[in-house]
């Protein structure tokens, strides 16, 4: 019974960090970490946490310049070869990223799972699968680039 009391509570704040999750499915798919964040997470590394700020404790791709703009996360996403495109549908032989902004930042990153749903890390909080516009709002805003690259088998 505990287990199902802290699931609830669980869901119950991150839908109050996220409203839009409560109009959509979602599955919590990992316990609270943090050692990596959603960038790295998108990026495929649990070992890191991907931000381009400065000191001990981020990591940021070599020759990317330092800066939460737009071209700095693609360009970071770019280090792993991967490309912007123009949708967020899945494609067979590629992988993808979704870029979120808010106020013209970057702010989030998901990565698209074989299923079609999303796969996102909330913050130092849960790893979650979810639709694509179950995050937008005051967080993190919306998706406004989709990046992919090629699967090699």
């Amino acid at each position: 019974m505990a287990d199902v009391a802290a699931e609830l509570a669980v869901r119950a704040f991150l839908v109050g960090k996220f409203p839009g999750l409560a109009q959509t499915p979602f599955e919590v798919t990992s316990d609270p970490t943090p050692i990596y964040n959603c960038i790295a997470w998108a990026a495929g590394d649990q070992q890191s946490f991907w931000w381009p700020g400065h000191g001990s404790g981020y990591f940021w791709p070599p020759s990317v310049p330092r800066a939460v703009t737009r071209d700095a996360f693609i360009r970071a996403f770019g280090r792993l070869r991967y490309r912007v495109c123009l949708s967020p549908d899945l494609e067979d032989g590629y992988e993808k990223v979704a870029l979120y902004e808010f106020g013209g930042e970057p702010t989030h990153a998901a990565r698209l799972m074989p299923d079609g749903r999303w796969s996102s890390k909330l913050g130092q909080s849960h790893d979650i699968a979810h639709s694509l516009d179950a995050l937008n709002g005051d967080e993190y805003g919306a998706p406004v680039i989709f990046l992919r690259r090629p699967i090699i088998a």
